[in-house]
């Protein structure tokens, strides 16, 4: 009976590494290699000097904002997806996933609007350099015409995912990935007779390639869609909803405010210190990339265990997503703190702006594995069961108790440089894991919604 029980254990363990690698590998790859993308896509605008790495970095993180908001809807859907599929319930599975359209298409015309609108004024708001403005501003007017397809984007993916054909968002991407880099090179550079656009080239480039991202999938999505034998039963639970969407949208939103506070110190550091995060940020992406599929593996999979009502199961699971993140972490970041030296010297920028870059690296690779840790307990397990206010509890507190006022803090009061300043405003992710953990092993998440 011991050993039945020993193998039957060995047996689930087996089922969950192969659940993981079915869903996280391709969202892992599908992750790095647009990170890594990124990465030419940084190189190339990088030879255009430390003014422009700097406007494209800002016009950044108001696109960010964009994608936290609508990625909180998407994460709102695929609570309910997973939910539903585990539930067997496909008429109330694919409701979830039109509704959550719908709304991402919402937010995604008003954020156009408000980049095309006022571009300059709003990057006015992060740095002080009338130059580095205008740059931004052309650079942001063109790239909000992506948010449209970007939302389509996070939904059909999160829809896909849920069904477990992760690798065809990974395809879809490989093709938008190819497409925008080939395009930066040619608009960028002015090649094969192209007109030479620099930042603007690199905006064109973006949209573009945005648009057959959205083409591809939108056709994936219509080819292995799973129909609903029926109308859904019952009125649509509003309350339910709202419940679990409110709060990730307060939670994501004054995340990436948090997020552009911290923007706003770096770029009132110098244009060297914009310049030098800026660099960082492929980096960044890759890594996190890396595991980014555990995150949403485990906001699946534990979904999926919620909605059968197999709570045991689900907290064992979690436990072992959460052992993988740490052990992958703990390895990138040694191969961050190892690469360093080597990936500043591809930059053709001033020897100032390479220093600082190696030194914020360093700080970096000092906190992912917290970082790591925190996405895939915040973002995925947490979030799993719908009881989306202990998460927007968790980051408010992180971002705006601890983080901020440090940033804050070290940067104008002691003037610290960058570095020291990014490694202490980090700090917060220690704290927010700690807060994080206690709420995990107290179950209290763990929820299974009404249909």
């Amino acid at each position: 009976m011991e050993r039945e029980i020993v193998q039957n254990e060995k047996d689930k363990g087996a089922s969950l590494l192969r659940s993981v690698c079915v869903l996280a590998v391709p969202v892992a790859l599908q992750s790095m290699l647009q990170s890594s993308f990124g990465v030419a896509d940084q190189v190339m605008i990088g030879q255009l000097g430390g003014v422009e790495v700097a406007a494209v970095g800002l016009a950044g993180k108001v696109t960010g904002i964009f994608n936290v908001v609508v990625s909180a809807v998407g994460a709102v859907a695929g609570i309910m997806i997973s939910q539903y599929i585990g539930q067997k319930n496909t008429a109330e599975t694919r409701r979830s996933m039109t509704l959550n359209l719908r709304i991402c298409f919402i937010l995604a015309a008003l954020f156009m609007l408000a980049g095309v609108a006022a571009p300059e004024r709003i990057m006015g708001i992060y740095i002080e350099d009338r130059v580095t403005v205008e740059v931004a501003g052309r650079y942001l007017a063109i790239v909000s015409g992506t948010f449209l397809p970007a939302a389509g984007i996070t939904i059909l993916s999160t829809y896909l995912r849920c069904m477990e054909r992760a690798s065809l968002p990974l395809y879809a991407g490989i093709a938008s990935a190819a497409v925008n880099t080939g395009l930066n090179w040619i608009l960028i550079f002015g090649r094969f007779g192209a007109p030479a656009l620099g930042v603007t080239g690199a905006a064109f480039a973006t949209l573009i390639s945005q648009l057959v991202y959205f083409m591809v999938i939108l056709g994936m999505y219509a080819r292995y869609r799973e129909r609903a034998e029926s109308a859904a039963a019952g009125p649509f639970d509003w309350k339910q909803y709202l419940s679990m969407l409110l709060p990730l949208l307060i939670s994501e939103f004054m995340w990436v405010l948090g997020e552009n506070v911290y923007a706003g110190i770096y770029g009132h550091l110098g244009t060297d210190a914009c310049a030098a995060m800026t660099l960082t940020n492929p980096v960044q992406s890759l890594a996190i990339g890396t595991l980014c599929g555990l995150s949403q593996a485990a906001a699946i999979l534990i979904g999926k265990r919620l909605g059968d009502g197999d709570r045991e199961t689900a907290y064992r699971e979690a436990k072992k997503l959460l052992l993988y993140g740490l052990a992958g972490s703990l390895l990138l970041s040694v191969i961050i703190f190892c690469i360093r030296p080597w990936y500043v010297r591809i930059f053709k920028v001033e020897a100032g702006i390479r220093e600082l870059t190696a030194r914020i690296l360093t700080a970096y690779a000092a906190v992912m594995p917290f970082k790591v840790l925190n996405m895939i307990i915040g973002s995925g397990i947490l979030r799993s069961g719908g009881k989306t206010t202990y998460v927007m509890a968790i980051d408010l507190m992180g971002t705006w108790l601890f983080g901020v006022p440090l940033g804050l803090l070290t940067a104008f009061v002691f003037r610290w440089p960058i570095p020291l300043v990014y490694f202490t405003l980090s700090l917060e992710e220690c704290i927010r894991f700690v807060v994080s953990l206690i709420v995990f092993r107290r179950r209290g998440w763990m929820n299974r919604l009404k249909a």
